[in-house]
């Protein structure tokens, strides 16, 4: 049963001109002051959260981002400067992309936050999907294979780190230490200072693949998965828990996964359409191009896969695949309870922030949702 509430902040700046026919995507350009804005929204947004009672709030990793789309360039930093800003809220990394970190370094940086927040940081780690980033930072993403290779030697690093007293790693990317002389010896071992002080470190990843799901489940990585249709959402989460039972990791359907959604509240379903529409547009005109419409047609078939549709989503096949709730609050409870009802172990519900959406109308969202929606899950 859902008992804990999410938001995912991707890092936005306030959008002008949103929709289909507002601006091209590729053509946003903002100034220096307008992209600083997404820090102190998240300090907003994440004070108000503190306020109503949510659990985390997650942000995602980017860099380059001109457009104004996802501005956040640390999520470590970022949750560190937010946690002096709130008194219980935590915050994730949605998600710490690897291939562009020296997994030790990452490791060092989040066991320092997890000591002075006293937890308050929740670990997340993904491969990444922009080339412009990935790829500038001199890691592969264009070579799909290579970049998985890199990203599965690196997360056997950071789990060593979080793990292991001292240690020796010795792959195809990365030997540590390596084998030079140190003060008159020469280096067999490390031990990673400081080490977090709540172990073993929780560790989110999203799923994309059934390749992702076994690595997730080999290593006891917890599941993300949001906006996806109901059809593809069941597929992951039953994947999931199957790739865990072998592991031997044995879990209630829907346990340990955050499933995000859509959400916006109004007097009707068609009001809270017109209100959100344009912003919904917005998001998917920067984000259908890169793979993630994650719906199934009549057939079951994902959304650009051979004969399934592979135009941008309008926000009424949202609605139709339960990827977003819109209307009433009893509506929107009686959706959100429809999946909850599939998954024994789901506890956690995650709001997605529609990327064209302001963040006052979103603020006035969370306040609405905390009084009139949360309550019908919160249970002792």
């Amino acid at each position: 049963m859902i008992k804990k509430f999410h938001v995912l902040y991707v890092g936005q700046i306030e959008l002008d001109n949103v929709g289909l026919d507002g601006t091209p995507a590729n053509e946003r350009r903002y100034s220096d002051q307008e992209l600083r804005e997404a820090f102190f929204t998240a300090r907003d947004v994440a004070q108000l959260m503190d306020e109503l009672g949510f659990d985390v709030l997650w942000t995602a990793e980017h860099h380059f981002q001109r457009e104004g789309y996802e501005v956040f360039p640390n999520l470590i930093q970022l949750g560190l400067w937010l946690a002096t800003q709130t008194k219980r809220l935590k915050f994730g990394c949605a998600f710490n992309i690897l291939p562009m970190w020296h997994p030790i370094r990452l490791a060092e940086d989040y066991a320092m936050a997890d000591i002075v927040t006293d937890g308050r940081i929740v670990m997340g780690v993904g491969r990444g999907y922009h080339t412009r980033e990935v790829e500038t930072f001199g890691a592969p993403l264009l070579d799909a294979a290579k970049n998985r290779e890199l990203f599965e030697e690196q997360l056997q690093l950071l789990l060593t780190c979080f793990n292991q007293q001292t240690f020796h790693h010795k792959g195809k990317f990365y030997e540590c230490p390596p084998p030079v002389e140190y003060r008159g010896y020469k280096l067999a071992d490390v031990t990673m200072v400081p080490r977090p002080k709540h172990l073993p470190v929780e560790i989110w990843m999203p799923i994309a693949s059934g390749k992702t799901i076994e690595l997730m489940a080999q290593n006891g990585l917890k599941a993300m998965v949001t906006l996806n249709g109901e059809k593809i959402l069941d597929d992951v989460i039953r994947a999931y828990q199957a790739a865990c039972l072998k592991h031997g990791r044995q879990k209630e359907l829907g346990e340990d996964v955050i499933w995000g959604a859509g959400v916006y509240l109004a007097d009707s379903r068609e009001a809270a359409i017109r209100a959100l529409e344009p912003a919904h547009d917005e998001r998917f005109k920067w984000f259908a191009p890169f793979g993630f419409v994650r719906y199934a047609d009549e057939q079951g078939r994902t959304w650009g896969s051979p004969g399934a549709p592979t135009t941008v989503p309008k926000l009424a096949d949202g609605v139709k695949q339960k990827a977003w709730f819109c209307g009433p609050p009893k509506e929107v409870i009686d959706g959100i309870k429809s999946i909850e009802a599939k998954y024994p172990g789901l506890e956690h519900f995650m709001i997605h922030w529609a990327e064209g959406l302001g963040p006052e109308a979103f603020k006035e969202q969370l306040r609405w949702f905390a009084k009139d929606v949360m309550p019908a899950f919160r249970r002792a």
